[in-house]
């Protein structure tokens, strides 16, 4: 069991908050994260820890031992223009760390910080996992084709969440938030005159009544305590 003092987490703070500061600044979308990329290997490494990039993404190497317990963090932002007085925000126009990515990745290294300094007493081996490009769903895809899990027994992660007051944790067993799917539907239309629109197939029409539909396939056939 690794003992470490809540006086040693509370030093660290300085060291994240400018962290995420910086990442909130310099902002990339989604397996474009190559400044970002670069940014957390100099962290790493500065720390002694060694690492690997593939791709975009960054795993960092901690421990040793049979079991290999991960620790995650997303890196990519989204196309939103940032609109604030805070000296730190985005200098990539359009481009804005507005789901927390960037929290996110400082946690992820405050916490590679502190167990490297205790290092010795882990029971186990830690992967530091960095995935790009979540908010397209591409790159935990492309880091599991790559085996980043394999041989791993348990992965934790953490989200900031705004509805959460700020000190408190919220957590429970098994899966916990929404996950996202891609889809696409093509509506066929067919073309003609504006005189005889009997003799034409609106897609436009049709598309909005599919899309109304869809919707209420969520809100009124499944069971509200289930997901769907």
């Amino acid at each position: 069991m690794v003992a470490i003092s809540s006086k040693e987490i509370e030093e660290l703070e300085p060291y994240v908050v400018n962290l995420r500061r910086y990442f909130h600044q310099y902002p990339e979308l989604s397996m474009e994260e190559q400044e970002t990329s670069k940014k957390i290997g100099e962290e790493l490494a500065g720390l002694g820890i060694p690492y690997d990039r593939m791709g975009t993404g960054v795993i960092g190497y901690l421990g040793a031992g049979e079991k290999t317990v991960a620790l995650r963090a997303d890196m990519d932002a989204l196309q939103l223009m940032e609109k604030s007085d805070a000296p730190y925000q985005s200098k990539h126009k359009g481009i804005m760390h507005a789901c927390g990515h960037d929290a996110h990745m400082a946690s992820l290294l405050g916490a590679a910080k502190i167990l490297k300094k205790h290092e010795k007493e882990l029971p186990y081996k830690i992967k530091l996992i960095f995935q790009p490009g979540e908010e397209n769903c591409k790159g935990a895809y492309m880091l599991c084709e790559k085996d980043v899990l394999k041989g791993v027994s348990e992965i934790y992660g953490i989200h900031i969440f705004t509805d959460i007051p700020s000190g408190k944790i919220s957590i429970q067993p098994g899966p916990r938030m929404a996950s996202t799917d891609r889809f696409t539907i093509t509506v066929t239309g067919k073309g003609g005159h504006a005189g005889k629109p009997h003799q034409c197939v609106d897609a436009t029409l049709a598309a909005s009544a599919l899309l109304m539909n869809i919707q209420s396939i969520i809100s009124r056939e499944f069971d509200p305590v289930n997901t769907a």
